[in-house]
């Protein structure tokens, strides 16, 4: 039997849920970046703290945006942004995203040499960043179950043709 890859391993841990309230796996992942960058511990991000806590969740926003975001949601003013503000704002940002920009993201993050294709190697660094322990057998059995067209790597579409049978 082939192995199939982890939630986390085949989504790089990326992709969001299209329901109406995310999984507490996601709900999780926001109050630990809100913990993680919350440098100074008052239980507020500052406009930095949350500019980089928002890009460790993967929005990469204009500095007009962020501070839109503090202001709208801020509770002193627009200097700070609490954890239950943060948790509500970036859950709605989550559900909003679009699958398939999100599918694609996540194929760019294996494919981290640009080749268009995820090849072993990449497949390799993505396992060894996630922890997973898989030997070369493994990691080439999933790339050949997946391998539609036989070249021995994953383009583009065959990654989309994976995630959308993943359960996201």
């Amino acid at each position: 039997p082939h192995s199939r890859p982890s939630r986390s391993m085949a989504a790089g841990g990326l992709l969001s849920h299209q329901n109406h309230s995310l999984p507490e796996s996601r709900i999780s992942e926001i109050r630990e970046a809100f913990d993680l960058f919350d440098s100074d511990r008052d239980g507020q991000l500052s406009y930095h703290e949350l500019k980089v806590a928002m890009r460790a969740l993967g929005f990469d926003l204009k500095r007009s945006e962020v501070l839109r975001i503090m202001r709208e949601n801020s509770t002193d003013g627009g200097n700070k942004i609490g954890k239950g503000d943060f948790e509500r704002v970036m859950s709605v940002k989550i559900l909003e995203r679009d699958p398939m920009d999100e599918i694609r993201r996540a194929f760019k993050m294996f494919d981290d040499d640009a080749t268009g294709r995820i090849s072993i190697k990449n497949l390799r660094r993505v396992a060894r960043e996630l922890g997973e322990s898989m030997d070369d057998e493994e990691l080439q059995a999933m790339i050949d179950e997946f391998d539609l067209d036989q070249d021995g790597e994953i383009n583009e579409q065959e990654f989309i043709a994976i995630m959308q049978q993943v359960d996201m």
